[in-house]
């Protein structure tokens, strides 16, 4: 760190402060809850033919805000079990061609810590990580077994320069247990703070807490929620970001401190991708982090701003289930212009009346 400093403080006397921070910053952006039902299922095999799975109209018009972020992550809250029989709820198994499209829309990891991680049992669980490694998706959160876990954990990436730490834990696994010692990454206290302090001890200069938690359905988050995240901050984590309610919650940027710096917690990005049908699970937040380094070389969160999405429903002839963008509503299917204006109004308030210094970027 000492030669990291005065490398940028030399850097700063001969360009100037201004470019240093303009040149040094990189942007995570994060997304909700990436479901496959059976009616997207159905969809995606009749667009492919009968025989393949086509999702290749799904992301095309959020992908240029995926791929502009530095590095982009989604909740896969499906094992990719394999085939040939996928399902939808309550026991989800998706085809590769679904993460595959998931990647071709920008995303560079998934996290697989969530309460349908086990659906299809230790195999497929192991299955989800190996097909993830060949498409070439980051993963986190699940593991082949417990000493798999002890030698990739701790998990940092170097993005633009900062080596940023990233965990991922879940509540559960909606009562099915590991039987063949496939590892899952659970919330605990004692492990979350080991882990955290194995990251920054492998020098994680930013560190990321994916958590899956809070109650279904449920607009605000809840007094266990507010607990761990409190946790989360004073071990010195960074950012905490949210998934498993799909609905969306509030996003806070609070301040530890006693390390005297920011941390960005989001409660709930919502859905990314669904078929529910109720009002407020119709679509989700995206949130991006902005990732600065001082002029004495020290990296910190420096701010965050969020935008909605609608997920469509397919609007006939050879359209599929579809992420629109708030601020693309032309391209929302006209029987479902309602649905997406309950959505959007509904989020708008929540953000408006809770969230803290995370403004939304279009308006």
């Amino acid at each position: 760190m000492f030669f990291q400093t005065v490398l940028f403080s030399l850097i700063t006397f001969i360009t100037g402060a201004d470019s240093i921070g303009s040149a040094h910053k990189a942007e995570l952006l994060f997304a909700g809850d990436a479901m496959q039902h059976q009616a997207q299922l159905d969809r995606a095999k009749e667009l492919g033919g009968g025989k393949e799975y086509d999702y290749s109209d799904c992301f095309t018009l959020i992908a240029p805000t995926v791929t502009k972020a530095d590095y982009a992550v989604c909740n896969l809250e499906v094992p990719l079990g394999g085939g040939p029989d996928y399902t939808g709820y309550p026991c989800f198994s998706a085809p590769d061609s679904y993460a595959e499209a998931l990647k071709d829309a920008g995303f560079d990891m998934m996290l697989t810590a969530n309460n349908h991680c086990l659906d299809r049992r230790d195999k497929a669980a192991r299955r989800t990580l190996k097909a993830l490694d060949r498409i070439g998706l980051d993963h986190i959160g699940t593991y082949h077994d417990a000493a798999q876990r002890d030698s990739l954990v701790p998990f940092i990436k170097d993005i633009k320069g900062f080596k940023i730490g990233f965990l991922n834990y879940t509540y559960g696994t909606n009562g099915i247990l590991p039987r063949e010692g496939a590892e899952i990454a659970l919330i605990d206290k004692d492990r979350m703070a080991k882990e955290i302090a194995l990251t920054k001890k492998a020098g994680a200069e930013i560190i990321v807490v994916a958590m899956h938690w809070g109650i279904e359905y449920v607009l605000l988050e809840n007094g266990v929620q507010r607990n761990l995240a409190d946790f989360l901050v004073n071990q010195g984590v960074d950012l905490i970001i949210g998934g498993h309610p799909h609905v969306i919650q509030p996003m806070k940027v609070v301040r530890n401190e006693k390390e005297g710096k920011d941390v960005l917690v989001v409660y709930s990005l919502g859905n990314f991708i669904s078929n529910m049908k109720t009002a407020d699970t119709r679509g989700g937040a995206l949130v991006r982090a902005t990732i600065v380094r001082d002029k004495d070389g020290k990296a910190r969160f420096s701010h965050a701003d969020y935008d909605t999405f609608f997920s469509a429903k397919p609007a006939g002839g050879k359209s599929n289930f579809k992420i629109i963008p708030s601020w693309m509503p032309e391209h929302i299917p006209a029987g479902q212009k309602a649905h997406w204006e309950i959505f959007d109004r509904g989020a708008q308030k929540i953000f408006d009346r809770h969230n803290v210094n995370v403004p939304r970027r279009h308006k």
